[in-house]
């Protein structure tokens, strides 16, 4: 029998598929799906099935100090017992075994993996390693036709980063929480990459805090030929004799603007022309690709997400890649010939095939395991894909296109007059041939029109217009400029860049987007700065990504690298030990700021955010037990503290973070006084109770925030049905007949909502949110949902019943951010 290993589960159906000329079929080993024909057997891990940790008697923090895991020993042991066990039953029968897991650095470590739970079972069967950049018919049987050896170097270095990660990751928060008091689900997360990348955000958002804005003015008059108007603006020459705009001086500026206003006439002083050639863009490496997709909307880890679906299923080439120059066995015209058969992108391709000769555009970076992103001939249709999938889709093949596209060229007009002494300018742009914007429509193409002018030429002046301005501070990281950032600096991996910033997210030391640090991520900078500068250094993380692909060359080896970061974390220890109180203080205060509303109406202690045991959110007062204050917030989301005041109560606001569905809560006291203020709206008889103790349904405002229909009866009886947050709801005099209560309409918007009778739309909302398929879920393609599947996740209401940080460790790709909106989307 021959073996083969994927790196996932779709990735093994699709070459099963495509080795087997589609006669494969499935069979199950345990609980595991394998695809077999003839003595063949595909069977897909779902990455790692094997990690590392510390033995057990590591894991109680009170018994083992933080210093001592530096040390400590590392051991590999299963994470999906399934998987690995059936991965050994079939070595066990193996003659042959052929490694296909992805071909990058963690690839090779998670086929070494594999590798060696079959040399567990079976010393015999010769191991094959193949690798492809795409999962396309030609090149998965061209690499199984021609198979390799594993690259253990390669593997050492993946395993190092594991090993690296593990300790600095687990000593160091250890160390940060014990000293905050901080155990639980609430423990400080502290990472050999994260952290780093955490002090670029603090560091920018110094920046912004200590910016001091400076008013200018700036004058602007519409000079018109012919009464053909066009915008020019006042400039002057500064000390530097350099050409300014921006006037400083209050009383200048309305100097130059009487002046201006004053006359009726300016002079055509120079007219200058040139062109431009503005050319292609290089191809897509993985930091570019996560750029341009943040263009349209998707956050790096949601790109990286589809773009790995889209891979799997053979649409593009592999999407984790430093590679900025096309291959020489890559013809690009004959990659645009398939396209020039589709519907959705052959008139551009055809456009493009008329070219005298296709010569793509060059890069800065060229490797040898990837090509850059781009698609392969095997094209789905627009259904074949979410709307999600399909602009990423679209995104990377008009990349290719602009790649071998001709450039385009700008025509540029600058027109200076002259007036009473003052001089004004107006730059003229104009596209005169479009290029590669023609295929390409990602990239601004907007023009400014001015006429066609001579020099001497007397031009009206119209409209004067003095705006007054001031300088903005600097602007927060997007993400994907975040991860160029990283990668200019040396700090994580093309692989690991855009997980960094979701563990970022989940650990709550971002917010919003463009990423925001909240307090606690200041104060975890802030402490590292002050006490132990390495934790938060680039250049540190920097040195061991060399190291690790030291390992890679063959140049260093694991235990060395490993040995070096040890050292450090020695050196770090050794300053972090005298002042253990210190930092525990400090990051207790900022835990509190970040939870932390206002003053207590009722004994002046501050209000904080606060959790019950059984997991619901609330606001009660610091002076607990002696003051039992408390205020509901909304059963959806996790509240995060605004810096927005209420002006009647002084707390500051709450957003409550569900997804989608994020909104604003506002002031808690003032949502608990709305709902105080609103009288209940009775609308009939309530199933439970009517007919025993007359209750009745009404219409009522919760405390929290949220509405429902529910018993006048209650605590007695607890019947109720969820209403819509926002809207203003009719009662109509339409009745339900089966349950004897008026329909409803919902106002929010231009269109009324029609809810009808609330029992009859909950009994249908339920039943489909029970069996909806995982592809009504947002950005859930056929690929994430089969991985889905795979972890026992059948429908839209298995997804609200899970763990999302569980669910996430189980599906690659899938983060727990995501997971909860899709939650909240199921609300």
């Amino acid at each position: 029998m021959e073996l083969i290993v994927t790196e996932k589960h779709n990735a093994a159906r699709r070459i099963a598929d495509i080795l087997s000329d589609g006669s494969a079929t499935t069979e199950r080993v345990g609980s595991v799906d394998v695809y077999r024909w003839g003595t063949h057997r595909v069977i897909g891990l779902s990455g790692h099935v094997v990690g590392v940790d510390f033995p057990e008697e590591y894991a109680e923090w009170r018994d083992v100090e933080p210093a001592e895991l530096v040390h400590a020993p590392v051991q590999k042991r299963p994470t999906q017992d399934d998987i690995v066990r059936a991965v050994k039953r079939l070595a066990r029968k193996a003659d042959e075994v052929v490694i296909a897991t992805d071909y990058d650095r963690e690839g090779e470590l998670i086929g070494k993996e594999a590798y060696e739970l079959v040399r567990e079972e079976n010393d015999d069967a010769p191991v094959h390693r193949v690798r492809f950049s795409s999962i396309t018919e030609n090149e998965v049987k061209d690499a199984f036709a021609n198979p390799d050896d594993l690259d253990f170097d390669l593997a050492a270095a993946g395993e190092a980063r594991q090993i690296v990660d593990l300790i600095w990751g687990a000593a160091l928060t250890r160390f940060l929480s014990l000293s905050a008091q901080q155990r639980g689900e609430d423990f400080i997360s502290v990472g050999r990459v994260q952290t780093p990348t955490l002090r670029l955000i603090v560091e920018k958002e110094r920046e912004i805090d200590a910016f001091d804005p400076e008013d200018y003015w700036e004058l602007f008059a519409d000079l018109a030929k012919n009464g053909d108007a066009f915008e020019a603006q006042y400039f002057y020459r500064d000390e530097d004799d350099t050409e300014a705009e921006r006037i400083w001086d209050e009383a200048d500026a309305k100097t130059a603007t009487d002046i201006l206003e004053d006359e009726s006439q300016a002079v055509v002083e120079s007219v200058s022309r040139r062109t431009r050639t503005d050319d292609p863009p290089a191809p897509f490496n993985t930091t570019q690709f996560i750029r341009a997709a943040g263009s349209l909307g998707f956050a790096a880890g949601r790109a990286m997400s589809i773009a790995e679906d889209l891979y799997t299923a053979g649409y593009i080439t592999y999407p984790r890649t430093d590679n900025t120059v096309y291959p020489d066995d890559l013809d690009p015209e004959e990659l645009l010939e398939t396209f020039a058969e589709t519907s959705a992108f052959g008139s551009d391709a055809s456009s493009l095939l008329e070219a005298d000769s296709i010569e793509p555009t060059r890069g800065d970076t060229e490797t040898t395991d990837h090509p850059p992103i781009h698609p392969t001939p095997d094209q789905p249709d627009r259904g074949d894909l979410t709307e999600d999938e399909w602009q990423v889709y679209e995104l990377v093949v008009r990349r290719f296109f602009a790649t071998v596209a001709e450039p385009a060229v700008w025509e540029h007009l600058r027109v200076v007059a002259e007036t009473a002494g003052l001089r004004l300018k107006a730059n003229g742009k104009r596209l005169r041939e479009p290029g590669y914007h023609q295929v390409y429509p990602y990239f601004s193409t907007d023009e400014n029109y001015v006429p066609d002018v001579s020099e001497g030429e007397t031009l009206s002046i119209e409209d004067v217009r003095l705006e007054d301005k001031e300088t903005q501070p600097p602007r927060r990281y997007g993400q994907s400029r975040l991860i160029e950032t990283m990668e200019d600096l040396g700090i994580g991996t093309k692989s690991t860049r855009h997980n960094t910033l979701e563990k970022l997210y989940d650990r709550g030391y971002i917010e919003e987007d463009p990423p925001r640090p909240t307090r606690l991520a200041r104060a975890v900078v802030e402490a590292a700065e002050e006490f132990a500068d390495l934790i938060v250094s680039e250049e540190m993380t920097g040195e061991l990504e060399a190291e690790m692909t030291a390992i890679a060359n063959g140049e260093k080896t694991l235990e060395e690298v490993t040995e070096d970061s040890r050292d450090a974390l020695d050196r770090i220890f050794a300053e972090l030990a005298e002042s253990r109180e210190e930092i525990g203080e400090h990051l207790q205060e900022s835990l509190k700021a970040d939870k932390t509303l206002g003053p207590c109406p009722e004994c002046g202690e501050d209000l904080l955010v606060r959790q019950s045991r059984q997991g619901s959110y609330f606001v009660g007062c610091d002076g607990y037990p002696d003051c039992r204050f408390t205020l509901p917030l909304p059963n959806t989301g996790e509240p995060v503290v605004l810096d927005e005041t209420c002006e009647e109560h002084g707390l500051r606001e709450v957003k409550m973070l569900a997804g989608r569905n994020t909104f604003v809560h506002g002031c808690p006291l003032c949502k608990a006084e709305e709902a105080d203020d609103e009288e209940d709206r009775i609308i009939g008889p309530c199933p439970e109770c009517h007919d025993e103790h007359g209750g009745e349904l009404a219409i009522k405002r919760l405390r929290n925030g949220n509405r429902l229909v529910g018993c006048t009866r209650y605590p007695d009886c607890e019947y109720s049905l969820p209403l819509p947050r926002r809207g203003e709801i009719e009662i109509t005099d339409e009745y339900c007949e089966e349950h004897d209560l008026p329909e409803l309409v919902v106002h929010d918007g231009d269109e009324p909502w029609e809810l009808g009778c609330p029992i009859c739309n909950y009994e249908e909302y339920a039943a489909e949110r029970e069996s909806a398929d995982l592809e009504s879920l947002d950005g859930v393609g056929p690929t994430t949902a089969e991985r889905l599947r795979d972890a026992g996740v059948d429908t839209v209401g298995d997804v609200a019943d899970v763990d999302p940080d569980d669910l996430a460790d189980q599906v690659k790709g899938v983060s727990a951010d995501t997971v909860r909106e899709w939650q909240a989307d199921a609300d």
